[in-house]
């Protein structure tokens, strides 16, 4: 067994809306239904500064140590644990949910969710992925096959780099949405809004998944045309505001079967939404995107174990920091967040345990 330390580095916030600081903190101990991992790599989301100085007035629970998703390596397991062992890489999901009533769930150190379930819930998750190591619910700690995702292509490996797997949620959450509506093989789909870190995804997992056609509507055209150029069944629509032109532009590819969207909240008002719902056929499906279930994880990798979904081509690693660095950290994020763009937090300031 590793002997962990007493004391870690971790960014914490301690009132809401306050910056945040890199503090010593105490390790998390193993428990029964909990695993603690070593953060190698946490993604930093393109809008977690807006979060943290309150300014998009999220709802969560303080004193705080920000994060949500990571990869790892476990070096502590509870004694109920009975698959993950110590030094397995891993995939930490951010979405925590009760384990006696799943309408409790949140978001790891980001957002406590709906109703004091949750919020009672996240009080006893309450530390995030921005710290040298992390404690989670057993269930949320996903083992990665390491040599077949980073190994050498000459040895059956698929060659991405560990850093690109912290693109994992990016992908995550739009294959969520995907799978919940049954998206089939040679479908079309329309992806609004379409130029977003996880509406651009959301575009090449359709196409991963089989679709014979994605309908990527946005309002950034350079981001659609380099969009567009990624693969010829890629068609972009522009916003305008117009509900009229809007429709005939989306309708001029054909009938659509299913409509994925992600609108984030400041998109209310927009007419999009309404052109591309009335741009489906008799019976299409539409995912209003909240979140995914507990079994996307493991299909997810199955997919992306499979080769489909080729992140190496995708991913663009901006920037690594330390939490010290975290202000530089938010800064960078913020201006990248298009299609692969990641920047990232490496808390333990190494790759191996």
């Amino acid at each position: 067994m590793v002997s962990l330390p007493k004391t870690q580095k971790a960014l914490v916030q301690e009132q809401y809306g306050k910056p945040l600081a890199a503090k010593t903190v105490p390790v998390p101990e193993p428990t029964s239904g909990a695993v603690v991992v070593k953060v190698i790599y946490a993604p930093i989301i393109s809008y977690m500064k807006k979060v943290y100085n309150g300014e998009r007035k999220y709802r969560y629970v303080n004193p705080l140590v920000p994060g949500t998703s990571a990869f790892g390596k476990v070096v502590a397991i509870g004694p109920d644990a009975l698959l993950l062992k110590e030094g397995d890489l891993v995939y930490v999901d951010c979405y925590i949910r009760g384990r006696d009533d799943h309408d409790a769930g949140f978001l790891l150190g980001l957002s406590e969710g709906g109703g004091q379930a949750s919020r009672r819930l996240m009080q006893h998750w309450i530390n995030g992925t921005f710290a040298e190591y992390v404690k989670a619910p057993l269930e949320n700690v996903f083992k990665v096959d390491e040599q077949r995702l980073c190994g050498s292509p000459s040895q059956g490996g698929l060659g991405f780099k560990m850093e690109q797997l912290s693109w994992w949620m990016a992908a995550l959450v739009p294959y969520g949405g995907l799978r919940s509506i049954d998206l089939q093989a040679g479908e079309t789909v329309i992806v609004t809004p379409a130029t977003g870190n996880f509406g651009s995804a959301a575009v090449l997992v359709a196409l991963a998944m089989g679709a014979g056609k994605v309908i990527a509507v946005g309002r950034n055209a350079e981001a659609l045309s380099k969009l567009k150029a990624r693969d010829k069944r890629i068609e972009t629509v522009q916003t305008t505001g117009d509900l009229k032109t809007e429709m005939e532009a989306i309708q001029a590819f054909g009938k659509a079967d299913v409509h994925f969207d992600i609108s984030p909240a400041v998109s209310e008002g927009s007419t999009y939404l309404r052109a591309a719902i009335q741009s489906l056929r008799h019976s299409g499906r539409v995912s209003l995107m909240g979140g995914f279930a507990d079994s996307d994880n493991i299909a997810f990798m199955k997919l992306l174990s499979s080769g489909a979904l080729n992140i190496k081509d995708i991913v663009n690693v901006h920037g690594v920091f330390g939490l010290e660095d975290w202000e530089k950290g938010f800064d960078l994020a913020w201006d990248n967040g298009r299609l692969g763009d990641l920047v990232l937090f490496a808390p333990s300031g190494d790759r191996e345990v």
